[in-house]
């Protein structure tokens, strides 16, 4: 398939280097004409089917007593008919156009073009000539064409992030896209260390019991960060909706003052087009106008001062102030679609997580599940410290040790785990340990004590 096409490549400043191509959407003919993109489809009727034909397929179609449909007036409704059928009923035609499909018939070359299918064959075919060139310069790399769930990968892809976001980093601001990407690459990092610990396990002993309880304290801790990400995207969400049920009356009030007021001033320019043209000879017509445009003319100063005091509650100063805003709200609007997104995902994975956890519980049998509650209490203090600091490396200054404390109960309570036994059971070996020391600890003479007096 042969394409006329230009390519532009930008590589100024040694950073992101990529190109732009650009391809014909209309295929040549082959004197070198252009064919078309698309063509017109006129949707006639016979015996109650509809159906389309264009301009050169219509000559045939005639013949077979197809006939085209025109607008026409019918009582208050405006009704497509053939013109004979209106003739007959004495309807007026209202438009010259014949009824037509919305976007006509598309040339089947551009089609196949613009299809799905032939955009996925041109990206595998670029995937494999890239990897080829990567293997001819002997660099260990190449890259795949397919989507995460065309391959199998069940980790979350990152979304666009933009120059915007990415100048609002340099600049020390964080930017929701940069940090709703921040967080899916530290859930895929999760994701990947807690695959890495079940290839381990699959590698060790079945039933070995340190290598099952540091895979259940790994998908613990992941199950947390889930749980505590859920927590963080709804409190986001919280903030979010606080903003928009603010400024939402305050904007909607807004247009509509606007909107009045804009009709107003309309108004008022009619009015004094009618003065200008009213005959001085007739007074009365101009004191009439006259009362109209005061009138209007209190209306619209109303209208703008009540303009002036949403501009004010909206914490703004000028109109372009309010056109900033609304587009902040609507950023914000699909921020949560965005969240909604991320937290279906993030359930889906907890659900998988809480799967895995059950199957790595009733792994040992049933008289070996003390070993397994002492070893995870022993390991239990490092993988704590570990989620921490994933913690604060995720989520940084909005770190807070309660939402951790919740997510981790809820974690708990999915993986039907009482706390308590854990903290008893943890206290019994304290305890233990203690009484070992004391036991081992060399004895101690007693000297007797004598009161000296001075």
């Amino acid at each position: 398939m042969l394409l006329s096409q230009n390519i532009l490549v930008f590589h100024t400043d040694g950073h992101n280097p990529h190109a732009h191509i650009f391809l014909t959407v209309r295929p040549l003919n082959e004197n070198g004409t252009w064919q078309y993109k698309t063509e017109k489809e006129y949707l006639c009727i016979k015996d109650g089917e509809e159906k389309g034909f264009t301009a050169s397929e219509f000559k045939t179609a005639q013949k077979q007593g197809w006939k085209k449909q025109y607008r026409y007036k019918v009582g208050k409704k405006k009704e497509y008919l053939t013109s004979s059928v209106a003739q007959e009923k004495g309807y007026e035609r209202i438009d010259k156009h014949p009824k037509s499909s919305r976007y006509g018939r598309q040339n089947p070359i551009s089609e196949q073009w613009n299809s799905d299918e032939q955009l996925c064959i041109w990206r595998a075919n670029w995937a494999d000539a890239v990897n080829k060139m990567l293997a001819r310069n002997q660099i260990n790399a190449t890259i795949d064409h397919r989507s995460f769930a065309d391959q199998g990968i069940t980790e979350q892809p990152t979304i666009h992030e933009g120059y915007i976001a990415q100048n609002m980093e340099k600049k020390g601001m964080i930017a929701d896209r940069c940090e709703i990407n921040r967080q899916i690459r530290a859930d895929n990092q999760m994701l990947r260390e807690l695959k890495t610990q079940v290839s381990k396990l699959a590698q060790a002993v079945k039933n070995s019991i340190p290598v099952i309880a540091e895979t259940m304290e790994t998908i613990r801790n992941h199950m947390i960060f889930t749980q505590y990400h859920l927590l963080h995207n709804e409190m986001q969400k919280e903030v979010i909706h606080d903003w928009m049920n603010h400024f939402n009356p305050i904007l909607n009030k807004y247009n509509t003052v606007k909107k009045k007021l804009k009709a107003k001033v309309t108004e008022r320019k009619e009015l004094n087009v009618q003065k200008d043209k009213t005959s001085i000879l007739n007074p009365i017509r101009h004191i009439k106008l006259n009362q109209q445009l005061t009138t209007i003319t209190e209306e619209i100063e109303e209208l703008k001062s009540r303009k002036e005091q949403l501009i004010f509650q909206a914490e703004c100063s000028t109109d372009k102030d309010m056109t900033n805003l609304s587009k902040k709200y609507d950023q914000m609007n699909n921020n949560l679609d965005i969240l909604d997104s991320q937290d279906i995902s993030l359930k889906k994975q907890l659900e998988k997580d809480a799967a895995a956890f059950r199957e790595e519980k009733f792994h040992p049998n049933p008289e070996q599940y003390t070993e397994l509650l002492d070893t995870r209490i022993q390991i239990r203090p490092d993988f704590r410290d570990k989620l921490i600091e994933q913690l604060k490396g995720t989520f940084d200054k909005y770190y807070d040790y309660h939402r951790r404390d919740i997510a981790t109960n809820e974690v708990d309570y999915l993986n039907v785990e009482d706390p308590d036994v854990f903290s008893h059971r943890a206290w019994e070996l304290k305890y233990q340990r203690e009484q070992e020391i004391r036991r081992n600890q060399p004895a101690r003479t007693k000297k007797k004590s004598y009161d000296i007096e001075l």
